[in-house]
C-alpha cells in the first residue's frame, strides 16, 4: 500500500539553501542536531554552512609542502557526515519523480562500497522506504553499525572494496523479486547531476570568494577526486566549462590500477577503486590519471587524528592548533588520498601560489577507528617520530610515480573498458555505450537538472 510521498530540496536549494522557505531551513537547521532522523534534515544536504559560506578548508602549505592553493570541501557537515547522501538523495528523488518507485511498495536497495550505501541507509526510512544496502564484508565494522543505526539492513557479499563484481551479482539476484528497485550508484545519473551541479558550482562560487580574501587568482586549476561510483569528479566537467584550461585528475589505488593499466587487485581505500570504469564517469572529459598507495592514505590519515600526531604537527611542524583540531574532524582515508593526488597535481603541472587546486574530503574519522587500530597492532602506536617520517615521507615527498596524461589514445582506452561491465555484464547496448563518447550527450544529463527543478517544486505543491 503506498504511503505518502516525502520530497526535499531541489539542486538550487541544495547549492543555495538561502532560497529554501525561512521556516522550513530554520526547523531542519534546528533539527540537525535534536532530531538528526527526522525527514525534515533532507533540507540539510548543501555543502553550505547556516551562514551560507561553504564547508572548506585551505590546507597549510606546513602540511602539503606545495605553493598552490589545496582547497578541499569536506563532507563532515552532510547528514551522514559524507558528502555521498547529497547523490543518494538525488538519485531517490529523480527516480520517485518518474513514478518509478513509491513508498510502501517497493524496497530500496542501495549496491556501494561503503558511503553511498550509508547514505541510502540514511536517505530511504526518512522518505519512507524499506531499504537494504549491499556492501562488502570486508569494509569497516563502523559502516554496517551505521547502516544499522538509520534503519535499513544491510547484505554483506565477498571480498573487499574492489570487489565490486560480487555487488553487481546480488542486485541480479534480487531484482528477480517484483518489489525490488536497485538503485545503482555506478549507474544512475541523478549521481553525476548532483556533483556535476551542486559541487561544481560551489567550488566555482568558492575561489571566486576566495580571490576576495586575498588567495588565489579566482580560477580553478585542477579538480582532483578518487573515482568510487566516479560521481564526485563530475564537478569538474561544471569547473571545466567555467575555467576551460582547468584540469580535471581522476585518482585510483596503486593496488588496483584498472583504467592505468587494465589492472586488479584489492585495496584499502574505502569508497574508491572499484575495479571497473562505471557507467557515469565522463571519461572522455578527464585530463589525467594518477595512483595512490593505500597504505599512504591510512598512515596519513592516522598522522592527521592521532593525538600524538596532532601534538606534532602543531608543536613542531607549525600548525595552528586550531588547524590541526579541525583536520582531525575532516579526513577520512579517501579525503587523504585526494589531498596526496592534489600535491601529486601541483608538483606535476609546476603550480604556483596563484593557482587553485579543489578537492573533496569526503567522509570522517568515525568509520575508520578499528582501521586506526589495526594499524598500530601492526606498525606501534604513533609517537613524534612516525609523525615526522609521515609527514615528510608520505606528504612532503609525494612522489610523480603512476601519472597518466588523458591523450587521444589514453581516453580511448579508459572509455573502452566500460564495455567489459556495462554491454557484456550489465545488459547496456554497444549504440548507448558509444552515445557517451560524444560530449554532446553528457551536456544533455546535466541540462536535466532544470526540469528536475522544476517537476520538485510542482509535486511538492501536491504533497
Amino acid at each position: 500500500m503506498s504511503r505518502r510521498m516525502v520530497w526535499g530540496p531541489t539542486f538550487e536549494e541544495m547549492l543555495h539553501p538561502d532560497k529554501i522557505d525561512p521556516a522550513i531551513r530554520a526547523k531542519a537547521l534546528a533539527a540537525k542536531e535534536s532530531d538528526p532522523l527526522s525527514e525534515i534534515n533532507l533540507y540539510n544536504i548543501t555543502w553550505k554552512r547556516p551562514d551560507g559560506k561553504p564547508c572548506y578548508i585551505v590546507l597549510p602549505r606546513e602540511l602539503t609542502g606545495v605553493d598552490a592553493n589545496i582547497i578541499a570541501l569536506y563532507g563532515r557537515d552532510f547528514p551522514t557526515r559524507s558528502h555521498k547522501v547529497g547523490a543518494t538523495y538525488t538519485v531517490t528523488m529523480e527516480k520517485q519523480l518518474l513514478g518509478e518507485i513509491a513508498p510502501g511498495e517497493h524496497t530500496l536497495v542501495y549496491p556501494s562500497t561503503g558511503n553511498y550505501g550509508i547514505g541510502g541507509a540514511w536517505v530511504g526510512p526518512r522518505m519512507g522506504y524499506d531499504s537494504v544496502v549491499i556492501l562488502p564484508e570486508l569494509m569497516s565494522e563502523e559502516r554496517f553499525q551505521k547502516i544499522e543505526g538509520y534503519g535499513a539492513r544491510y547484505i554483506k557479499t565477498k571480498g573487499c572494496e574492489s570487489s565490486v563484481k560480487e555487488i553487481y551479482d546480488k542486485c541480479w539476484e534480487l531484482k528477480r523479486q517484483p518489489e525490488m528497485r536497485v538503485l545503482n550508484q555506478f549507474e544512475v545519473m541523478g549521481n553525476y547531476r548532483f556533483h556535476y551541479f551542486v559541487t561544481g558550482n560551489t567550488a566555482v562560487e568558492l575561489v571566486a570568494d576566495l580571490a576576495k580574501q586575498g588567495i588565489g587568482n579566482g580560477r580553478c586549476a585542477a579538480f582532483v577526486s578518487a573515482m568510487g561510483s566516479g560521481g564526485t569528479i563530475a564537478a569538474g566537467d561544471r569547473l571545466k566549462e567555467v575555467f576551460p584550461e582547468h584540469r580535471i585528475v581522476g585518482l585510483e589505488p596503486i593496488q588496483c590500477p584498472t583504467l592505468f593499466n587494465n589492472g586488479y587487485g584489492d585495496h584499502d581505500i574505502q569508497g574508491i577503486g572499484d575495479k571497473h570504469v562505471t557507467w557515469i564517469h565522463n571519461v572522455m572529459n578527464m585530463d589525467c590519471l594518477m595512483c595512490i598507495d593505500d597504505m599512504e592514505s591510512k598512515l596519513g590519515l592516522q598522522l592527521l587524528t592521532d593525538p600524538r600526531g596532532m601534538e606534532y604537527l602543531a608543536a613542531k611542524a607549525g600548525m595552528a592548533e586550531e588547524t590541526v583540531r579541525e583536520m582531525a574532524t575532516l579526513f577520512g582515508i579517501s579525503g587523504v588520498c585526494n589531498v596526496l593526488g592534489s600535491i601529486k597535481t601541483a608538483k606535476y603541472y609546476r603550480m604556483s601560489s596563484n593557482d587553485n587546486i579543489v578537492t573533496v574530503l569526503t567522509d570522517t574519522i568515525d568509520r575508520y577507528h578499528s582501521v586506526m587500530s589495526a594499524l598500530d597492532d601492526r606498525f606501534g602506536k604513533m609517537d613524534a617520530g612516525k609523525a615526522e617520517s609521515r609527514l615528510t615521507g608520505i606528504f612532503h615527498s609525494a612522489k610523480l610515480d603512476y601519472v597518466q596524461e588523458g591523450t587521444v589514445n589514453n581516453r580511448d582506452r579508459w572509455f573502452n573498458l566500460k564495455y567489459y561491465t556495462w554491454v557484456e555484464q550489465q545488459g547496456k547496448t554497444v549504440a548507448e555505450l558509444n552515445a557517451q563518447r560524444s560530449q554532446a550527450w553528457w551536456a544533455e544529463e546535466r541540462s536535466k537538472v532544470l526540469d528536475v527543478n522544476a517537476r520538485l517544486s510542482e509535486a511538492r505543491k501536491h504533497s
